[in-house]
């Protein structure tokens, strides 16, 4: 199974001839789910590994592939809508797999489309239903006729994800399918954006292990306490010792930057909205 090429390879590789942790990733479909660079996610996983003297060695699991038999995280990002019935069929054949990852405490991290799938079900707009694993209480519907998609930037709080606090989770959005959770939680509330499903103020889910957003971006890079949240987990389930401390100025910096365009956008929206009213109102 070939390793995910990542620009870190050198300082990981260094780092694991050194004898430190080696945290075994699986990235799920990376040729056919990495919609909006999603594959950063791997780097910037990979990265703040290598800071710390940690290697992450990731396995690239395409469909039809067999995943490595120890696995300490799994990733997979989004996909258009039309790849994403090839990657039911073939995550319906690796579920049990992914039940032993979960259940033996190894963790999971999806993106958008990776969300969907992992629900109950996904209904399309003509009714028809697309199965899905079931490891998340949710399920997605599609955009009726005349509902817009869910795209822009995001900006959402998650609270008690772990001992730190509340968190700033930033990315960006762009989905036709609205997902609604049962008993599981969400991994944020909106404070701008659309999240979920435009509605209920939800974005992604929590369930422990598994954890899973609408946010590209990639999302990684601008969350650097979400990146190092997943790597202690994943760290933990291979053996090694809690995280060591690690500055993230540069992530800081993308992620006030991501909060200042949402920013604009929303206030861009707000203007188009009190336009198209008082637009009305004349017509009348």
């Amino acid at each position: 199974m070939s390793a995910a090429p990542t620009s870190s390879d050198a300082v990981t590789n260094a780092a694991g001839a050194a004898g430190a942790t080696v945290v075994e990733a699986v990235h799920l479909f990376p040729t056919t789910m990495n919609t909006y660079g999603d594959r950063g996610n791997v780097a910037a996983l990979t990265r703040r590994a290598a800071l710390r003297g940690l290697t992450v060695r990731w396995h690239a699991v395409e469909l039809g592939d067999e995943p490595p038999a120890r696995c300490d995280l799994v990733f997979m990002g989004g996909g258009q809508d039309r790849v994403q019935h090839a990657a039911a069929a073939d995550l319906a054949r690796l579920r049990p797999w992914l039940e032993a990852v979960i259940a033996d405490g190894g963790v999971v991290f999806a993106v958008c489309a990776g969300l969907q799938l992992l629900g109950r079900r996904y209904v399309a707009a003509d009714g028809s239903e697309l199965p899905g694993l079931g490891l998340l209480d949710l399920e997605t519907l599609a955009a009726r006729p005349g509902e817009w998609r869910l795209i822009g930037n995001v900006v959402a709080d998650v609270p008690e994800l772990d001992a730190t606090g509340t968190h700033l989770l930033v990315g960006f959005e762009n989905h036709g399918g609205r997902t609604f959770l049962g008993e599981a939680r969400p991994l944020g509330h909106v404070r701008l954006g659309f999240g979920n499903n435009g509605r209920d103020g939800g974005e992604g889910v929590d369930a422990g292990r598994l954890i899973a957003t609408y946010l590209h971006g990639p999302v990684l890079p601008k969350n650097a306490w979400l990146t190092d949240h997943l790597l202690a987990l994943a760290v933990a389930h291979a053996g090694g010792g809690a995280l060591a401390a690690l500055d993230h100025p540069r992530e800081d910096a993308a992620q006030r930057e991501a909060v200042l365009v949402a920013e604009r956008d929303a206030a861009r929206r707000s203007r188009g909205r009190r336009f198209a009213r008082l637009r009305r109102r004349s017509d009348r």
